[in-house]
């Protein structure tokens, strides 16, 4: 059975940020994800997990202006410096949070901008926190992201990506496969899936069209879930969707199979 996640910067809207973790933990989840904890202080987030007794299995490095529209800053060669920075200031979060994967969005190459050059920065900066990450015994993540949500993303299909990754030639760099966006591209996820398993150290789902839960579009992921537990995926599922109504009414296609809420059903009690 797949191990879930949930996305604490998507789902659980209705409440705070801090306060998601204990929404999360209340619906059966002892596993969270977030894209970007950095506005919140460490000692607060480490609290939280602590309390709902929670492993945090992703983040990613800061990637720009988010609210202005920036999607990532590994490609612009303008911007290493803020890129290292950036690494060190997720490593230290990772560290103190206990989450082992950091992704790294590449971002958007202006369209002025070389398309030699923007190769050549992004695989750079790929090395670069690479060999830092490897320092502190964590896992780099590369992340294609479907260019009609975010029209020029630099990286945009699972192909690339693992052409990418053989170039930067890092042992503790692997892919994040967000099947929304792959299908988005068109891309079978199952098949892909099942063809890259090896380099893929993270999954991500959300339904599509429109990414909400799963049962609102047309990916059948009944399917794709039983998929991954016979191919042997062993790693984390990370619930990345916006719900289509109120996160807890979103749960039902999930809910029966988290941890805590099957603890509960061995011990006669209801879920929560």
């Amino acid at each position: 059975m797949p191990r879930f996640a949930a996305n604490l910067s998507l789902m659980f809207g209705e409440v705070d940020f801090p306060r998601r973790f204990r929404a999360a933990a209340q619906a059966g989840f002892d596993a969270v994800e977030c894209q970007f904890p950095y506005a919140w202080p460490l000692d607060s987030l480490a609290q939280c997990l602590h309390a709902e007794r929670q492993t945090l299995v992703l983040h990613n490095l800061p990637a720009g202006d988010w609210p202005a529209g920036e999607r990532g800053i590994a490609v612009l060669p303008d911007r290493q410096d803020e890129f290292r920075r950036g690494v060190e200031l997720a490593v230290n979060y990772a560290k103190v949070l206990g989450c082992t994967r950091l992704n790294c969005l590449a971002g958007v190459a202006p369209a002025a901008l070389e398309p030699g050059v923007a190769r050549r920065t992004l695989v750079g900066n790929l090395r670069y926190a690479a060999r830092r990450l490897s320092r502190a015994g964590l896992l780099l993540l590369v992340e294609p992201i479907n260019t009609i949500d975010v029209p020029g993303f630099y990286v945009c299909g699972t192909a690339q990506a693992v052409a990418l990754m053989d170039e930067v030639g890092a042992a503790n760099l692997a892919l994040q496969y967000d099947v929304y966006h792959m299908r988005m591209m068109n891309e079978d996820p199952a098949s892909m899936i099942a063809a890259n398993l090896p380099r893929i150290g993270h999954i991500q789902i959300a339904d599509c069209p429109g990414r909400h839960e799963p049962g609102t579009g047309r990916i059948d992921f009944a399917a794709l879930l039983d998929g991954l537990d016979a191919i042997g995926y062993a790693g984390w599922v990370g619930c990345e969707y916006f719900p289509l109504g109120s996160t807890g009414e979103s749960l039902g296609w999930v809910r029966g199979m988290l941890p805590r809420n099957r603890s509960l059903k061995a011990t006669g009690q209801t879920d929560p």
